[in-house]
This record gives structure tokens, C-alpha cells and sequence, in this order.
């Protein structure tokens, strides 16, 4: 294949900058010229087919992702972003096929390492995603979230001290990030030391990131109804929810609790503890 015309590397980059903006209309004009320059270019016809699936062009999409994969089977790209496609059918099974195959071509393409390892947690194959999460700490060492679903995964299959060790691991190479802080809570709590894990949990509660947000009020919510608060209990729930509705913890733990609806609705909000040290 001859070299890419210099434009339309030019072209892709900038139109791969603009998607990554959410500017699809300026993401499209700039890769449909690079791929006039080159129509063969199949990372452009990559990029082209994630601007149709942002737009919730499926099918435009597919086009766009099998062009890229027959022009050239040997690259990763145009694998994943057909597991991309899959994912956002809900054809779970289909996905990993695809993220599969990007890894036998390059078992270092980092994103199809990711996903495969998320669609294995969220399935439920928690031996299979400790696996790929564990390979994913190797490929992408500086990474925090390989070895945050490490932990994840040791954790579900009760393993708790390999979790522990992969945990201080983690907090060796990356400090107290949030995603660790939270799993440093759980530590306390599955140890009982309700307070300290609501303290921990604490700064969490503000976070811009909702579902982050509503996690850490979730286990507080959990902290307090260990320790006995079922009352606190119920407003941590409440305040998980209001960030996120689909929290699962906190929809667990209404149910525990005995509470669901509206009636979830606590009188009054009780603020995570602070303690200064």
C-alpha cells in the first residue's frame, strides 16, 4: 500500500480531535476529506463510523467499521469498533467476539482490553475479567482501572486477601485516587470500622462525577447501616439516588432497608462525617 497522502493524516488527526470535542459536524467534514484524499485509509473510516454511532446511526456505522476491517483485517481499530457497535446493540456475546479478535491481532490495543474486561465483570465472569484486568495492569501500567477491576473481580470471586494486596499495590503506584479511596473504604467496612469508612467516603460525596458521587453516599449508606443508623441509613440511599438513580448498591440497600419510592424520601439529610485527625 502507498504511503497516506500527508493531508489526509493531517485530515484524520484533526478530525479525530474534533470528535473527541463532541463537534461530530466539523469530525465528519474533516474525515470525509481525508478519506477522499485516501480511500483507503482505514483508521479515517474508523473515526467516520464512530461519528455515525455517536449520532445513533447504527447502520451507517456497521458500514463504516466493516469498509475499515476489509481494507485491512491486520489492524485492531476497525475489530473493536465493530465490539463498539455490538455493545451499543446489546449483542453482549458478539462484543467479546470482536474485542477478541483486536487483541489477537494486538494483544496490547489497550482499549479492547478494557471493554473485554468490563463485558466479562458485568456479566458476571469474574474469573475471566480478573484475568484480562490483570493483563490490562501489565499492557497499560500507568492505567489505575486495571488494577481497580483486579480488586473488583478478586473481591466477587472472595478472595479478599489477593484484593487487599492489589489494592495496596495500586495505592503504591497511584496514591489515594478516588477509585482507590473507595476501595480502601470497603476495606474498612468489610472490617467493620464503620466511621472510619464513612470518613474516608466523605470528600467522595462532592465529586463532579455523579455515579462516583452516588457510590461513596451508597456505602455510606452501608457504613451507617452497620453501625446500627438505620435512619442516616436511608438519607445516604436517598442522597446515592438522587445522583444516580440506577446506583445498584443504593438500590440494594433500600430494599434491605425496607424502603422503595417515594417513600425513600428522608425528613432530614445527615452529612457524611469529617473527623479531623
Amino acid at each position: 500500500m502507498p504511503p497516506l497522502p500527508p493531508k489526509a493524516v493531517e485530515l484524520n488527526r484533526d478530525g479525530a480531535a474534533a470528535l473527541a470535542l463532541g463537534d461530530l459536524a466539523t469530525a465528519e467534514a474533516r474525515l470525509g476529506v481525508a478519506v477522499e484524499y485516501s480511500p483507503r485509509f482505514t483508521e479515517a473510516w474508523v473515526n467516520l463510523g464512530l461519528v455515525a454511532l455517536r449520532r445513533g446511526n447504527l447502520d451507517l456505522a456497521r458500514a463504516h467499521f466493516n469498509r475499515a476491517r476489509d481494507l485491512n483485517p491486520d489492524l485492531p481499530a476497525p475489530h473493536h469498533a465493530l465490539g463498539l457497535l455490538a455493545d451499543r446493540r446489546g449483542i453482549g456475546a458478539e462484543a467479546e467476539k470482536h474485542y477478541r479478535m483486536a487483541l489477537k491481532v494486538d494483544p496490547g490495543f489497550v482499549p479492547a482490553r478494557q471493554n473485554l474486561a468490563r463485558r466479562l465483570f458485568e456479566r458476571g465472569a469474574f474469573d475471566d475479567a480478573r484475568e484480562q484486568f490483570a493483563r490490562l495492569s501489565q499492557v497499560a501500567p500507568d492505567d489505575v482501572s486495571g488494577y481497580v477491576g483486579l480488586a473488583e473481580s478478586l473481591l466477587r470471586l472472595d478472595r479478599e486477601p489477593e484484593a487487599d494486596d492489589a489494592i495496596a499495590r495500586a495505592r503504591a503506584r497511584f496514591g489515594d485516587t478516588p477509585e482507590l479511596v473507595m476501595l480502601v473504604a470497603r476495606q474498612l467496612l468489610r472490617r467493620g470500622s464503620f466511621a472510619e469508612a464513612e470518613e474516608a467516603l466523605a470528600p467522595l460525596t462532592s465529586d463532579t462525577d455523579a455515579p462516583r458521587a452516588a457510590a461513596a453516599w451508597a456505602w455510606i449508606g452501608v457504613a451507617r447501616a452497620g453501625a446500627g443508623r438505620q435512619a442516616p441509613a436511608r438519607d445516604a440511599a436517598s442522597e446515592a439516588l438522587a445522583r444516580d438513580p440506577t446506583c445498584a448498591v443504593a438500590l440494594h440497600l433500600e430494599r434491605e432497608l425496607g424502603v422503595s419510592g417515594a417513600a425513600a424520601a428522608p425528613s432530614r439529610r445527615e452529612a457524611p462525617s469529617r473527623r479531623r485527625r
